[in-house]
């Protein structure tokens, strides 16, 4: 049993999905029993006005009925109940509820029952006021020194004070230079209202000054006062303390001395009468409520502060005396009287969990039960004892002989990437342009536990790296055998890689015929495609990664691009790459921020990559489970764009030449056609120079063919770079939204829909669908986008400019917090979220 713990004497859970607010709970005992005995009152922004009176048999007891003592429910939302002295003629207290647009005073009764049925509680209209303006909360106290009575004041969401009083409207006053409503209280001792504007500062108004300002009915539509209907409002005293306040309190347990207790976001006040700061207490964490609740030592003042961590502290002055754990975040706080304990700590949570609590400790009860005395039986022990020891025994035999499905497969591949580079290159026909081209050795295993027929061992890697042979087949394997074969990797085309990874599948049959198939996956790695360069400060492509954790050096991260003798590479390294532009890495000496650029947008993806990755390793090694990048930058759209429009722009070109090759085609068939016709006539006729057009045509075709070729082979490069793009792209939205794993899948699926890239079915047209659905789903804003229909049939489209209006509507839906997800039923619920 924890000490610092808030004990439960009595709880309930108020409704089904209600809510509540700093104003909605109230202690008092507003039935004037006379017995000193406080009653809880509670109001939801449902309308449901409850009264309870707890009486728990024990603590931690839970609502009984006969505790709710009344229930009703009002047409209208309750924002705030008050008691007080609110009905002329009596001294009796009556409750005071305010709606958006009404203000009700109520007088609560019971009614003494004669049998078992209990006692009987109704509320009665006193009276009412219906408000011009939207209300948002409200203060009371005897306004102007009067005795035996409260009035009321109404602060309206536009800044009006609204006074009653009582079953009477007095007048209204607007603040200067309002912007919101702040929290409003009223000091009997100094007769003025305090409250917290706008401005971040704490404001005193006297009701005298209110009472003879300029009437706030009588203001032009300009805003400007009529100077002969009153004097301007005045302020008594400002404080600005530099924060927005939750919540006010008027403290006086001595009557020469009054305090103002002022809750802000960070920090917590205490002023005298005339603003002055007694003392003020930095928090460290964020405060939801207080209340001070009284004076254990002359001089000093003990606060209750509840927070959203579910703590709630408790202060002498500025000294932390004591905190305990709630069940709960509470936005409500009372100390009330119940029964025979004192001080008891009322509690309330935005979704209705009311509790009354106590701190301290529950004396302990429990007594360990008396021990049976009983006769041992020994032979039966020892019977037991054998029989366990021979299951103990077997168990321990058995245990690496049987098979575990989950664990052992029949059959495994296990690929090992050579941490060096071949000595002399495997490279065969390779298209890069450099001196050299590197390539790395993959030893591949295949380890067998039961007998594997026909396994055939496939190796692929994304083009444009390329394998040396990619195919292998083997004699049927024996239980407990192994294969391994060896194999190299290198740069065949002359274009950089969307991805340095490779997966391996081997295929068999079991011995009962049964096919399956077994893979594994490897990681190339970065000097096989780039090698060591001096950096370079100039390029036209620039991102800077964040993170939570000093800057590390690159003599540590990248040993293998790095010369340990050259310590300026700590900080800044070049990389080369064979088919591409050089990229440059930079790490900040002063902030924990990578910066990485290149003239190729493209060029950036496989250095990002690989630098997150190190990074992850590297911290993972020291046991830093919170490593963490992000990215705050802009997302590089019109970049990204201009690759899109390269690649529909071959795309184009290819279905042209398409086209014009058919033409000619058909040409030269019916050139040949109308050739063998003359060369097949009996009677030769000249041939009109059919044959040097027939030549003409063979040439364009030749012509045609070599150029589709051509556009062929920069579409293949083009699709490569805009795929690299892509994985950048997703890569930044991921790291400046925080996606979770799903949510990046999801991203790669929409982006990278194709893993080859066709005229039939294009990249453009699939991304689009993609993305459409999405906006149609989870990040719609309204039911109507949901109602639209998607065509379903995909086909080449005239330009990209939907294209990329769709993916920069989708950033700034994601933006602005939508979450990406597949399911119905969270797309209909993202629609409430997203502002429209």
């Amino acid at each position: 049993m924890s000490l610092f713990k808030a004990r439960d004497w009595w709880s309930t859970v108020l409704g089904e999905k209600e809510e509540f607010d700093q104003g909605c709970l109230c202690v008092a005992d507003v039935d004037n029993s006379g017995t000193g005995q406080d009653k809880i009152i509670v109001g939801s922004y449902m309308g449901y006005l409850r009264i309870f009176n707890p009486q728990p048999v024990k603590p931690g007891d839970g609502v009984q009925p006969e505790d709710l003592l009344l229930e009703v429910q009002l047409q209208e939302p309750i924002l705030q109940v008050e008691v007080g002295k609110f009905v002329s003629g009596t001294e009796g207290l009556h409750l005071a509820v305010l709606h958006c647009r009404k203000l009700s005073v109520y007088a609560v009764s019971g009614t003494r029952g004669n049998v078992e049925h209990g006692n009987q509680y109704q509320i009665k209209l006193m009276y009412e006021h219906n408000l011009q303006r939207t209300a948002c909360n409200m203060t009371y106290g005897p306004f102007g020194g009067v005795k035996g009575r409260d009035l009321i004041c109404i602060q309206s969401m536009d800044g009006m004070l609204m006074l009653f009083e009582q079953e009477s409207y007095a007048f209204g006053r607007f603040l200067p230079g309002f912007l919101l409503p702040g929290p409003l209280t009223y000091s009997s001792r100094t007769d003025s209202f305090i409250t917290v504007s706008s401005c971040r500062q704490v404001e005193s108004y006297k009701y005298q000054v209110l009472a003879f300002a300029t009437d706030a009915d009588e203001r032009q539509e300009t805003g400007q006062q009529k100077h002969s209907s009153g004097k301007k409002l005045a302020v008594d005293w400002v404080l600005n303390i530099g924060e927005q306040a939750l919540d006010i309190c008027i403290v006086s347990f001595d009557q020469t001395v009054s305090s103002v207790f002022v809750l802000g976001e960070r920090n917590f006040f205490c002023l005298k009468d005339n603003g002055q700061i007694r003392f003020m207490k930095k928090l460290d964490y964020s405060p939801s409520c207080f209340i001070p609740y009284c004076s254990v030592k002359e001089g000093t003042i003990n606060t209750l502060v509840g927070n959203h961590n579910k703590i709630l502290n408790v202060y002498q002055d500025v000294t932390l005396k004591w905190a305990a754990q709630l069940p709960h975040i509470p936005v409500s706080v009372k100390v009330a009287n119940f029964q025979d304990l004192q001080g008891v700590i009322v509690t309330l949570s935005d979704d209705g969990h009311l509790q009354c609590s106590y701190l301290g400790t529950d004396p302990s009860i429990f007594q360990a039960p008396r021990v049976e005395s009983r006769e041992i039986n020994y032979e039966e022990l020892e019977a037991e004892m054998k029989k366990l020891q021979k299951i103990i025994k077997e168990a321990t035999l058995t245990q690496d002989i049987l098979p575990k499905s989950e664990k052992h497969r029949d059959l495994t591949v296990r690929a090992e990437v050579s941490p060096d580079l071949d000595a002399e290159s495997q490279a065969i026909d390779s298209e890069v342009k450099a001196e050299a081209v590197p390539s790395v050795t993959v030893k591949i295993t295949i380890q067998s536990r039961v007998t594997a027929q026909k396994p055939n061992l496939a190796v692929s890697v994304q083009a444009p790296l390329a394998v040396t042979c990619d195919q292998f087949v083997f004699d049927d394997l024996e239980p407990d055998s192994s294969e391994t074969v060896v194999l190299s990797v290198f740069l065949k085309g002359n274009c950089s890689p969307s991805q340095l990874e490779g997966n391996c599948f081997v295929s068999y049959d079991t011995a009962t015929g049964i096919p399956k198939v077994a893979q594994c996956n490897f990681r190339l790695p970065l000097r096989l495609i780039c090698s060591p360069a001096q950096p370079s400060k100039a390029a036209n492509h620039k991102l800077t990664i964040d993170t939570n954790k000093p800057p590390v050096s690159f003599l540590t991260i990248f040993p293998d691009f790095v010369d340990p003798s050259e310590e300026d590479q700590a900080n800044a390294l070049g990389f080369q790459f064979l088919a591409g532009s050089k990229t440059t890495l930079l790490a900040s000496k002063t902030s924990q921020r990578y910066r990485i650029q290149s003239d190729q947008l493209e060029d950036l993806w496989l250095i990002t990559k690989e630098l997150t990755l190190r990074l992850e390793e590297h911290f993972k090694k020291q046991n830093c489970k919170d490593f963490a990048c992000t990215f705050s930058g802009s997302i590089p759209l019109q970049e990204y764009f201009e690759l899109i429009d390269r690649h529909f722009e071959l795309r184009l070109n290819a279905e042209k030449f398409q086209e014009l090759l058919s033409e000619r085609a058909v040409q030269f068939r019916a050139i040949e056609r109308r050739l063998l016709t003359r060369f097949k006539d009996k009677t030769p006729a000249p041939l009109q120079h059919l044959d040097t057009l027939l030549e003409g045509t063979f040439r364009e075709v030749i012509a045609l063919a070599d150029a589709a070729e051509e556009n062929q082979a920069n579409l293949f490069q083009a699709f490569t770079k805009l795929k690299s793009a892509t994985h950048l792209v997703i890569m930044l939205i991921s790291l400046w939204q925080k996606l979770s794993a799903d949510q990046v899948a999801i991203l790669e699926a929409t982006f990278l829909p194709l893993a080859e890239d066709t005229q039939e079915l294009g990249w453009e047209e699939t991304v689009d669908a993609a993305i459409s659905y999405l906006l149609r789903t989870c990040l719609s804003k309204s039911s109507k986008e949901q109602a639209l229909t998607l065509s379903s049939q995909l086909s080449m489209p005239k330009d990209t400019s939907r294209l990329k209006k769709n993916i920069t509507v989708f950033c700034d839906r994601l933006a602005k917090g939508g979450r990406l997800s597949l399911s119905t039923d969270s797309a209909t619920q993202q629609a409430a979220v997203i502002p429209g």
